[in-house]
């Protein structure tokens, strides 16, 4: 089962990265229309916006299994061992409590844009629950990762999967 959510954590880093691309594109496409051709796009903004939100979420998971999130280095590799173990522990279970919170309440945010077929008040007119679900599926699969990331900071043996150090 660790294996598995560490390749659906690197499926979707990779999904993320092809994401941030496209939304690189767009912008770029967005500038030369509107400066060089005098010509702004109506849909270009939204789905940038709309692409990078997604990209966020799906990166979150793949960033925590990679061992790439910030941390203070100059406290943490003067720990002993020990003490990095409760420091990482602490620092999992915080996002775990967190993710769960924003899974629970997220998923209530779409299911009310679900009932009320709230639209986005711009040209393109988006269903909302299509941007708000980055949040619920996001922050699902951070959780899934943190716990994982848990038994493996107290020794259970998991093997790594992907490109994490």
């Amino acid at each position: 089962m660790f294996a598995t959510i560490d390749k659906i954590s690197d499926v979707c880093g990779r999904i993320a990265a092809w994401l941030f691309f496209v939304v690189g594109l767009l912008i770029t496409y967005e500038v030369v229309a509107r400066y060089v051709f005098i010509s702004p796009t109506p849909w270009a903004e939204e789905i940038s916006q709309f692409l990078q939100i997604w990209a966020t979420y799906l990166a979150a998971a793949f960033v925590l299994h990679n061992r790439d999130l910030i941390v203070i280095e100059f406290f943490v590799i003067r720990m002993p061992p020990r003490l990095r173990r409760v420091s990482d522990t602490i620092g999992l279970l915080v996002i775990v409590a967190f993710c769960v919170v924003a899974v629970i309440y997220g998923s209530a945010i779409v299911a009310e844009s679900v009932a009320q077929n709230r639209h986005t008040s711009t040209m393109m007119g988006v269903p909302r629950w299509m941007t708000e679900m980055a949040i619920p599926l996001g922050c699902g699969l951070l959780v899934l990762q943190a716990l994982v990331e848990l038994f493996r900071v107290w020794g259970v043996r998991c093997p790594r999967v992907g490109g994490a150090k």
